[in-house]
């Protein structure tokens, strides 16, 4: 049940965010702060670098949460998707009546009233996807505002006040908040949206793969019939959701009846060149630095959108060309000695798959190090186990960490990194297992040489292992 009042006052001048060093929650405070808005917030921990970003805007940080911080009597309080119920400043804010709202509530409201918004949902390649769109559309002049869970190197940040009539959002699947128990792509109501595809994930909230379709069913229901979707029609379970949609609908993918579809691909790093075709007919040749089909998918999507809004095909093919990528998304850290540290967010066993398959390709001269840290929710979990194996083929040595915060998982449901290791060791692959971070720095250090790869996959921080590896190499 929604407890909230869905009801933010005409006159807000004070607002505090509950848990704002998330990456999104930090982004919504800058925003809120930039548009004329008095910023307090508060989180269980307060930390750089966020910490300090937001003390530069100017907005006032609370560590720890507690009644006091909200005392003041803020017009509107803002509450992060990791904030329960029994939170205090939650329970707080309800004794003193006060307006509350969720994060995407909040964007409708104060950033994206009275733009077209674009969204961008699915399982793998949002922020990718999204980012290309909001670049494309800024080199064209249009100044869009955007909103994304990644830091984009073109901007050096995740979010942008533009100007413009459009809003870039990427669709996050994930709990709204704790009084509103549904994913935070449905508080949006897109001109265009793009469905990437669909696949078990957050195993923390959801059940079963059923319960992720019928979640992503009721976004394909809900857009409006004049709405246009861009969906990816490789995915079997996305193209099993589109006759529930009356939107327009324009599959892309690489199939010859696709709307949208990529042509030949030729790889000459650090360029990616490729065709792409508009309904059957080149639409043209592109150029970009990003690799692996994944990443072209997610480029033709965001190319599709971009012709939708008019854009000029000539300036398209300038901004791919121009595009710096996404921080953590296959971004060099740096080299010693010939070695290449790379980072990547990959954690789902499809996207780790993907990502080695793609930087093994481009860098095929020397030798690619995998190295995985699982620690999702449904990573740590057994439902992939016997998945995981395939995803490590085209690595040339891999080294697996044991989960942290096991412990978080039922004992009889938890992953096994050491099993992980024996079944790819019976596929033939050069295999490690090792207990903590520092274990694997030093294997690291004393095996890697001239050559080779560091693929580095985590969705968190894996203990700063990249800069580690870079000072002792």
């Amino acid at each position: 049940m929604d407890l909230s009042k869905n009801l933010i006052p005409s006159f807000v001048k004070k607002i505090h965010l509950i848990a704002v060093c998330g990456t999104g929650m930090g982004a919504l405070a800058c925003m809120l702060k930039d548009l004329g808005y008095d910023i307090t917030g508060s989180d269980q921990k307060v930390y750089p670098p966020m910490s300090r970003f937001l003390e530069q805007k100017g907005i006032r940080l609370s560590s720890g949460f507690c009644e006091d911080n909200i005392e003041y009597g803020p017009d509107l309080v803002v509450v992060g998707n990791a904030v329960t119920r029994d939170n205090p400043e939650a329970r707080k804010m309800l004794d003193m009546g006060l307006s509350f709202c969720s994060m995407p509530q909040a964007i409708n409201r104060f950033v994206a009233k009275g733009k077209q918004t674009i969204l961008v949902a699915g399982t793998h390649g949002k922020t990718t996807t999204a980012s290309l769109a909001a670049w494309i559309l800024y080199h064209a002049g249009c100044d869009p505002s955007f909103f994304i869970g990644g830091i984009l190197n073109n901007f050096e940040s995740n979010y942008h006040l533009g100007n413009g009539n459009y809003m870039v959002v990427e669709g996050d699947e994930y709990d709204t908040a704790y009084f509103n128990k549904v994913p935070k792509f449905v508080h949006y109501d897109p001109a265009l949206a793009v469905l990437t595809g669909v696949e078990f994930d957050h195993a923390d909230i959801y059940k079963d793969m059923d319960h992720v379709v019928d979640v992503f069913n009721g976004f394909v229901k809900n857009l409006s019939a004049e709405s246009t979707l861009f969906a990816y029609d490789g995915d079997e379970t996305v193209t099993g959701l589109l006759g529930s949609g009356t939107c327009r609908m324009a599959p892309y993918g690489t199939g010859s009846k696709s709307a949208w579809s990529l042509g030949a691909v030729e790889v000459a790093p650090p360029w990616t060149h490729f065709e792409i075709f508009k309904h059957g007919v080149r639409f043209g040749r592109f150029k970009t630095k990003l690799f692996g089909q994944h990443n072209l998918l997610n480029t033709l999507a965001a190319v599709a959108i971009s012709d939708a809004l008019e854009i000029p095909k000539g300036v398209i093919s300038e901004a791919l060309a121009a595009y710096a990528g996404v921080k953590r998304r296959q971004e060099i850290r740096g080299q010693r000695r010939g070695i290449t540290v790379m980072d990547d967010f990959a954690h789902h066993p499809t996207a780790v798959r993907e990502t080695v398959k793609a930087v093994k390709q481009f860098y095929s001269d020397g030798r690619l190090v995998a190295v995985f840290e699982p620690r999702t929710h449904a990573s740590m979990r057994t439902i992939f186990q016997d998945v995981y194996p395939d995803a490590f083929d085209a690595a040339d040595l891999i080294c697996i960490r044991h989960p942290p915060m096991l412990e978080k998982i039922p004992a009889d449901d938890r992953f096994s990194s050491e099993k992980l290791v024996g079944d790819l060791k019976r596929r033939g692959k050069d295999a490690h297992f090792f207990q903590d971070t520092g274990a694997v720095i030093e294997f690291l250090v004393r095996e890697a040489r001239a050559g080779d790869i560091l693929l580095i996959m985590s969705n968190g921080g894996f203990d700063n292992i990249h800069e580690r590896l870079l000072e002792l190499l």
